[in-house]
């Protein structure tokens, strides 16, 4: 089995697209005007609109509606991302704060307020448990 995407609903796929593309620094891949694509090398983030969850049955998604789930991206350099990121991030949850298992992580919301973690590896247990992934 491999991890294919994480799929994040909204009513404006165009404000978080454009969210997105300046986060992760890819542009986005439109597929339709009610669906895009981000891809990594290690991921894929699927936008799609509302309208598209009709396909799923009625009632199965809603958008701007998560508390539960957070995306994490790992990134070389925490503190250059947190001065690359602050101009255009509105709802900053936590700023580069080093975590109990020696990550260096900060936290803010997308506009939809989808919960977003980056982080940086600081600690040598941390560099050894997460060398060699993504």
């Amino acid at each position: 089995m491999n991890f294919a995407s994480v799929r994040i609903i909204t009513d404006d796929v165009d404000r978080l697209v454009e969210f997105y593309e300046k986060v992760m620094g890819v542009p986005a891949e439109r597929l339709a005007p009610v669906f895009a694509e981000l891809a990594l090398s290690s991921c894929t983030l699927a936008i799609g609109h509302s309208q598209t969850t009709q396909l799923f049955g009625a009632g199965s998604v809603v958008g701007a509606n998560n508390r539960t789930v957070i995306i994490e991206f790992r990134v070389e350099d925490i503190e250059a991302e947190y001065v690359r990121l602050k101009p255009f991030v509105d709802n900053w949850v936590m700023e580069p704060t080093t975590m109990p298992w020696g990550n260096r992580s900060m936290l803010f919301r997308d506009p939809d307020g989808n919960l977003i973690n980056l982080f940086e590896p600081v600690t040598e247990d941390a560099i050894k448990r997460l060398r060699g992934r993504h």
